[in-house]
């Protein structure tokens, strides 16, 4: 089980593999009053920098679930560089119906609403686990303004236009299904540069100690192609953010 390798090598170098920086996501932790004890559960959790700095800094338990063989062997190694493996776990696995046996405060998924099926399954998976009171996690995309053609929708890695919401169609969806939004940070262009631009110097290093492999091809493709597209493409209609949701 693992997710596709060409994840695994563009963001090998990546802590936080969404685009936010470390500075936002301290915001995130301070912006939900996290409590000493408080129990996480991050569905999708990647390379574990959410978990383990909140342990770190706000005293939560924390148990992340991710695909990737790579990414959880990270987190774990990220776990005792900053003192916290014996507040968080990571579980190399399909986060996909995932429950916790306790209930949790707070229940996340931070820009991996396919495992839902999208982000209505994605809340409705993370309600099951969710302690009264307590609070999801949502990180999903968003367009800052409206491609003006399919074809840029698709420079997004969007299959369509269809596939986000405005910001303020997104607020009022959460609403729509019985959530109050009482919490949102958003990325910034900053934020953006740092996920994107990241797997450009990382892609370079592997093409050089990796020139026969069969992913080369792709990963010299991707190259040469990204830093343009995204430029035209994500940067500038495309957001994200996390937003912090309440069942009524």
């Amino acid at each position: 089980m693992d997710i596709p390798r060409i994840f695994n090598i563009t963001e090998s170098a990546h802590r936080i593999h969404n685009p936010f920086t470390p500075e936002k996501l301290a915001t995130l932790g301070a912006a939900l009053r996290l409590e000493s004890g408080a129990r996480v559960l991050d569905l999708g959790s990647g390379s574990g920098e959410m978990l383990c700095t909140w342990a770190r800094d706000h005293g939560i338990i924390g148990t992340g679930i991710d695909m990737s063989k790579l990414f959880t062997e990270q987190a774990k190694l990220r776990a005792k560089e900053l003192g916290v493996a014996d507040k968080v776990e990571f579980i190399h696995g399909d986060a996909a119906g995932y429950v916790s046996d306790e209930k949790v405060s707070v229940a996340a998924c931070v820009g991996a609403t396919w495992i839902g099926g999208g982000v209505a399954g994605t809340i409705e998976l993370l309600a099951k686990s969710l302690r009264t009171g307590g609070i999801i996690l949502i990180g999903e995309p968003y367009w800052r303004q409206l491609p003006p053609t399919e074809d840029v929708a698709r420079g997004c890695h969007a299959s369509s236009i269809s596939d986000f919401l405005m910001l303020p169609e997104l607020l009022a969806f959460f609403s729509r299904i019985g959530y109050d939004v009482v919490e949102m940070v958003l990325a910034d262009q900053d934020g953006w540069d740092r996920y994107e631009a990241a797997k450009w110097l990382t892609m370079r290093r592997w093409l050089e100690a990796n020139a026969g492999d069969e992913l080369a091809n792709e990963v010299r493709a991707e190259l040469t192609s990204g830093p343009e597209r995204y430029a035209a493409y994500t940067r500038e209609y495309l957001g994200w953010g996390v937003f912090a949701l309440m069942p009524r």
